[in-house]
């Protein structure tokens, strides 16, 4: 069992700066979106407002920290093993207190999980040690390259040799997953190698690349695009290759986001022609309806529906790469001479009920519009500590909801 240990903190203000390529550098104001969560007739809630800038803790005392983990720990005793997966909004090895935390958590026979730091709050090498003294077990740790100077520029880190030093320390005595937003012409090709290279002699576990976004088609939601002048981001193709390069030539496992994960067939593995056999757990489609997705998801999801041989649903692509990041702006760009009466839209995407129902009958036809599940697929973040077998056991549950969400609306329209 793993509980969530979060110690809040605020993007740029708790990581000793922003990296030059992250998602949060250049937001000035907070947008309200609207989303699932939002009251009925109000457009704006805590998740679609400052929840999706990271903007609403500080770091928290630790003694906050732990009497949260303590309620948590509560609520699931006899849960068997317990471990505290330790995140935050800022850089989690910035936190003042990450080692009293952690002592604290070791005095209950509680291991720890780093979530993703740069490692920009080490300037000592030897509090990796200490850290895995006291019980931390697992990191996933953002490298984005073994180049001390490379990290220094574009992690901004003022202590890249140490840094680097407690990542080796990390990988040769627990389990490390590396990770690397790939800048292209940064740390990409050889550089990326070297990465990899020195990752698989320290003994990491694994490597996460992340492809670099840069536009508002590609999830910059925050008016904040571009973050870096003069510099395109990989195609999506491309980097999904690269992905599959990578993988076949380190002993490590490897996987991208938002493609690929080699080992899985992820995303949407159930999509794949040798993974048909297990179509026949998705449920009977008995509604007719349109799936709006994102661009990248929506040839996995056709290519399922048409497997499936049916006709009553069609899916259409925004042209936004990631559903979950999908706002009224992308809606309002569709053809609605392809859109059904009943509509289907990503179940965490940043679009009110409001909106979503005037933008899709600005035609004057008035559609029923729903929400599918949150996620139709695991992404390479988290399939890559999952098996085949668990990937898919996830995407079948997920499409299972979606087709219940399908045959809920599409049948009120039909009857």
């Amino acid at each position: 069992m793993q509980l969530v240990a979060d110690v809040g903190g605020i993007p740029g203000k708790d990581c000793n700066g922003f990296c030059k390529y992250c998602y949060f550098r250049k937001v000035k104001e907070i947008k309200t979106f609207g989303c699932a969560h939002c009251l009925p007739n109000k457009i704006g809630c805590e998740r679609c407002s400052k929840g999706i800038s990271e903007t609403q803790s500080e770091f928290k005392a630790p003694f906050e920290v732990m009497n949260e983990v303590q309620t948590a720990l509560m609520m699931n005793m006899g849960r068997g093993e317990i471990s505290a997966y330790i995140s935050g909004g800022g850089d989690i090895s910035c936190y003042p207190h990450l080692e009293t935390l952690t002592a604290n958590l070791n005095q209950f026979s509680i291991s720890s999980v780093l979530g993703y730091t740069c490692g920009k709050g080490i300037s000592d090498s030897e509090m990796a040690t200490r850290l895995i003294n006291n019980g931390v077990n697992e990191v996933s740790f953002t490298i984005f390259s073994s180049d001390p100077k490379l990290r220094r520029e574009w992690v901004k880190d003022k202590h890249p040799e140490e840094a680097l030093k407690a990542c080796q320390i990390f990988c040769e005595n627990i389990h490390l997953t590396g990770a690397a937003v790939i800048i292209p012409g940064v740390n990409d090709g050889d550089v990326l190698r070297q990465t990899c290279n020195s990752l698989e002699e320290w003994g990491a576990k694994g490597m996460l690349l992340m492809r670099f976004a840069n536009t508002f088609n590609e999830g910059l939601i925050l008016g904040n695009e571009p973050i870096l002048k003069g510099i395109e981001s990989q195609p999506v193709e491309e980097f999904s290759e690269l992905v599959k390069q990578i993988n076949s030539e380190y002993k490590f496992r490897v996987s991208g986001t938002p493609l690929c994960d080699p080992e899985t067939g992820g995303p949407f593995a159930i999509a794949n022609d040798e993974n048909e056999i297990f179509l026949q757990f998705i449920k009977p489609v008995t509604g007719e309806a349109t799936i709006i997705t994102s661009k990248i998801a929506e040839p996995f999801i056709s290519k399922i529906f048409n497997k499936l041989e049916v006709d009553s649903v069609n899916v259409v692509a925004v042209e936004k790469e990631i559903a979950c990041l999908i706002t009224k702006e992308d809606l309002e760009k569709l053809d609605l001479s392809e859109i059904k009466q009943a509509v289907i839209i990503p179940g965490r995407s940043f679009v009110h009920q409001l909106d979503a129902e005037r933008i899709l009958s600005a035609d004057g036809t008035e559609r029923l519009v729903g929400r599918g599940p949150d996620t139709l697929t695991v992404d390479g973040e988290l399939s890559i500590d999952m098996t085949d077998e668990n990937v898919i056991e996830r995407e079948l549950e997920q499409f299972n909801d979606l087709v219940d969400a399908i045959n809920f609306f599409g049948m009120r329209i039909i009857k």
